[in-house]
């Protein structure tokens, strides 16, 4: 296996663990807590309720196409703010996400994992391999 390849690789397996990460959070907030839930969850930790909204459907769209392997550079880009605003609801509770309402360790190793997948890519099997007249960029 060729560098490239083992880069290729480690992109994918990065992709596909935090698109399904993103995916969880989302159907968390929707199925769990419900939207308004997390609208007041937003507001009773300082941050501006309606934020809820934009959050839940980019951790759920950021999430799907990370999976798929479109556009990764720019999803975790973007998706980088959401963690950072997590960290900062964290911050006060100590470092281990074990803490009494979690700690910021969890966010902060999201956020960096992202700033990886920025570095890297889309790596392997993207659905552009499957898009008619597209073809694969090795290092896109």
């Amino acid at each position: 296996m060729t560098r490239q390849q083992q880069l290729d690789y480690a992109a994918l397996i990065l992709r596909l663990g935090l698109g399904t990460m993103f995916i969880a959070h989302a159907l968390l907030k929707l199925m769990v807590f419900t939207l308004p839930g997390t609208v007041q969850f937003f507001a009773s930790v300082g941050l501006v309720g309606w934020l809820a909204y934009p959050v839940t459907a980019l951790e759920l769209a950021g999430g799907s196409l990370l999976i798929l392997g479109i556009a990764s550079r720019w999803v975790a880009l973007v998706l980088i703010p959401v963690l950072l605003g997590a960290l900062s609801v964290h911050l006060g509770n100590g470092w281990l996400f074990t803490n009494a309402n979690g700690g910021w360790e969890y966010p902060a190793f999201l956020a960096i994992a992202c700033v990886v997948q920025v570095l890297l890519g889309d790596g392997a099997y993207t659905a552009r391999q499957f898009m008619p007249g597209r073809q694969q960029l090795a290092h896109a």
